[in-house]
């Protein structure tokens, strides 16, 4: 393996193999900007269901959709609120609304629109809220419909509203189609601001850590390039059919890809300015910086392609979508971080540190500074700085079991938004259920006999749905009425297939929140008693719940496994990764301690922040498992870096003094490289979406706490505590060098 990096730096750095390397670079990036298509006119929204779609709100749809066929899409919930009781002449105003949205004059794309102004005075005052100062009207969009034609349609029907309504009457538009048109608006040209405020904050850093203009620029154009490949080939796959590109993965994707990179060209640069001062040639000097770094820089990729490829595992759509992405442009990243970096910096030479410029020494550079005094400390006190750093790291840890998780969309939309406001409108003075009811389907593979017996059996059914703790009512009404034999059951309830029958059940609480998701379990466990108990036969007839409660339900069943899957395989990969590149099973196991012990205090930490100081009640489920990818995949790297620095040292030292000076060589590049990657999380925070908000500042907490507190104190002292050479690089080059 040493042998292949040596041949490999000779390669990129030798003159011609520099020139070489770039002119690929450029020819590739001209010919896929030519003629390749870019990623984002194929990013989309993955949704909240499973790839496989087997879950049981998956196959209560496809039953909804077999036997009630619809010609109608997402629904847009329009809300009109007054103070007090609503005057007669906002009522005529939302007449007229209602008359325009069933006029031929309505928005193309508008299926169908409840007639309130083809109600009676006395049906309508039953539509209002108690207090008289809410209605809503239900408006269904046609099916299939793309996110641009949703956001569309809802800004011509939002433009026609505030035309007529006046000052006096508020007016909100929630619902799916709501939702969906918001998250239009609240991302729009968020890709464009992302990549300013990553591309000016990264600028910034490096100019204040390094004081040179070429070194703060050639990362940003090397990143640039590379974004151009990364863009293009997910642009191609995505037109072949290859991979779903979600818009949030490709967001996140970008960040990371300028934050890496930026990493990449440090840890380049630092061991290059090191060999500059010993050697005389530019290009040799490189040979010898990138003959040390390529094998760190190639396991630090690989363990990131390793935790985006588990995600593959995952089955829950938002995860599993993420994996090709990120698979993509760790490769090209990693391609990248082993040829352009070193073939440009090796080009340029020392120029490209004006206006330091470092120049040949004699003797050995003794290092000084910060990082020279803590890996003093560090070794000469292992046990003190271990045994405190483990009490602190596990008190914040203790706090995860404490953490409350939401699957309410809506929480994470910033409070002026119109969705969010017309949602908080409904709670407040509609029963909650209503928000969302659940469809329950009766559904048997045999016609449907309209007996007597079976209407009498099936107003049982729904006599024992209305005893459920938890269910405010369902409709339609199972009245004897219907038992006559010439009686049939209402349109709505009935399948023209005679196979299914639909209720609509209306719960007490929210419907996004966990004591209704807890409902929704247990009356799916409870469908077969309660067929028995109606006099239905289990064997003919099944029970099916559709709508958003049980769609939310299954996620956060899929989530709970995902989790168990993404978590094992992440770990159990990286460490094996690790025990690969270390040559050592007890490193790679101290490696991956301290690092599973950052993430749980990372997140016990984030969420006394979050809960106690910032006041949220609850946080995104998805925040765990995003966070544990990048953390874990992106903490491995630094403790590579500085391993690998440890174990050259342990070449021509003894084990504690070859730790100080891993510590005291990699502390200012490694910290560096931290604080750029956690400033690039940061961006995130100014993102109006909650869930990102926190994703950022998790990620920013997380990735300087194992900078440096685990990468630089904790894992140096255990490493001091538990033993030497001997121990740890039994069977390596290393040992065999030394006579071991």
């Amino acid at each position: 393996m040493d042998r292949f990096f040596h041949r490999w730096a000779r390669m990129v750095s030798s003159p011609r193999g520099a020139k070489t390397v770039i002119a690929c670079w450029l020819i590739l990036i001209l010919a896929l900007s030519a003629f390749a298509p870019g990623s984002k006119p194929y990013a989309v929204s993955s949704g909240e269901g499973s790839v496989r779609n087997n879950t049981p709100s998956a196959e209560a749809q496809a039953i909804m959709d077999e036997h009630f066929p619809s010609g109608e899409g997402l629904a847009a919930l329009l809300v009109f609120h007054s103070q007090g009781k609503m005057p007669a002449e906002d009522r005529d105003k939302i007449k007229r609304i209602s008359e325009w949205l069933a006029s031929e004059d309505k928005p193309q794309h508008v299926a169908s629109a409840l007639p309130f102004h083809q109600f009676p005075d006395a049906v309508q005052d039953k539509m209002f809220s108690e207090d008289q100062s809410t209605v809503l009207l239900n408006v269904a969009l046609e099916k299939d419909l793309e996110s641009d034609q949703i956001y569309e349609t809802l800004q011509e029907i939002r433009s026609r509203v505030e035309q007529i309504k006046g000052a006096g009457l508020q007016f909100e538009i929630t619902g799916p189609a709501g939702i969906a048109a918001d998250t239009i608006t609240l991302f729009k040209n968020a890709d464009f601001v992302l990549m300013l405020a990553t591309i000016g904050l990264i600028l910034v850093i490096l100019i204040f850590i390094y004081r040179s203009p070429l070194l703060a620029l050639l990362p940003l154009i090397i990143a640039a390039m590379v974004y151009q490949v990364v863009d293009r080939v997910l642009g191609i796959a995505a037109w072949n059919g290859w991979l779903i590109i979600d818009k949030q993965a490709l967001s996140i994707m970008m960040i990371l890809l300028f934050a890496v990179l930026t990493d990449y060209c440090l840890f380049v640069i630092s061991r290059y300015r090191e060999e500059l001062k010993k050697i005389g040639s530019k290009y040799d000097a490189m040979k010898v910086a990138m003959a040390q770094v390529a094998e760190p820089i190639l396991f630090s990729g690989a363990t990131v392609f390793i935790a985006m490829l588990t995600l593959f595992a995952a089955v829950f759509k938002p995860y599993h979508h993420f994996a090709p992405v990120f698979s993509v442009a760790v490769i090209v990243m990693l391609i990248g971080g082993l040829t352009l970096i070193p073939a440009l910096f090796a080009l340029i030479g020392r120029k490209v540190f004006w206006p330091f410029v470092p120049k040949l020494q004699d003797g050995t550079n003794k290092a000084t500074g910060f990082w020279t005094r803590i890996g003093a400390v560090v070794t000469k006190k292992p046990a003190a700085t271990a045994m405190i750093l483990l009490l602190l790291l596990g008190a914040a840890s203790f706090n995860i079991g404490s953490m409350s998780y939401s699957f309410n969309l809506m929480k994470s939309f910033p409070e002026h938004i119109s969705s969010r406001q017309g949602f908080e409108i409904l709670e407040d003075r509609f029963p909650p259920g209503k928000l969302a009811p659940v469809s329950v389907v009766l559904h048997s593979d045999t016609e449907i006999e309209l007996t007597e017996s079976f209407v009498n059996k099936l107003a049982a059914l729904a006599e024992s749905l209305q005893g459920e703790d938890g269910i405010y009512e369902i409709k339609p009404d199972i009245t004897p009425d219907l038992a006559q034999p010439d009686a049939p059951l209402p349109r709505s309830l009935m399948a023209e297939s005679r196979k299914a029958v639909k209720l609509q059940v209306t719960l007490k609480e929210n419907p996004y929140d966990p004591t209704a998701l807890n409902l929704i379990e247990a009356l799916r466990e409870k469908s077969t008693a309660l067929l028995k108990d109606s006099g239905l036969d289990p064997s003919r007839y099944s029970m099916h719940y559709a709508g958003q409660t049980a769609e939310q339900a299954d996620v956060r069943m899929m989530n709970q496994r995902d989790i168990l899957a993404t978590f094992s395989l992440i770990t159990l990969f990286i460490t094996i990764m690790l025990a690969l590149q270390t040559r050592s099973i007890l490193m790679a196991i101290c490696m991956m301690a301290t690092i599973l012990l950052s993430y749980t205090a990372t997140m016990g930490l984030g969420w006394m922040i979050f809960h106690h100081i910032l006041g949220y009640e609850a946080i995104s489920y998805r925040l765990p498992v995003y966070t544990f990818v990048f953390l874990i995949a992106l903490g491995v790297d630094y403790n590579i870096m500085l391993v690998s620095r440890i174990k050259e040292e342990a070449e021509k030292h003894e084990w504690r003094e070859a730790i100080r000076r891993g510590v005291s060589r990699t502390g200012g590049v490694i910290s560096s490289a931290g604080i750029i990657l956690a400033a690039t999380f940061c961006v995130l925070i100014t993102q109006p979406l909650q869930e990102l908000f926190l994703f950022g500042m998790t990620m920013a907490l997380g990735i300087l706490m194992d900078t440096f507190l685990v990468r630089g104190l904790l894992l140096p002292s255990i490493l001091s505590l538990t033993g030497g050479r001997r121990r740890y690089l039994r069977g390596s080059k290393i040992n065999k060098a030394i006579g071991e």
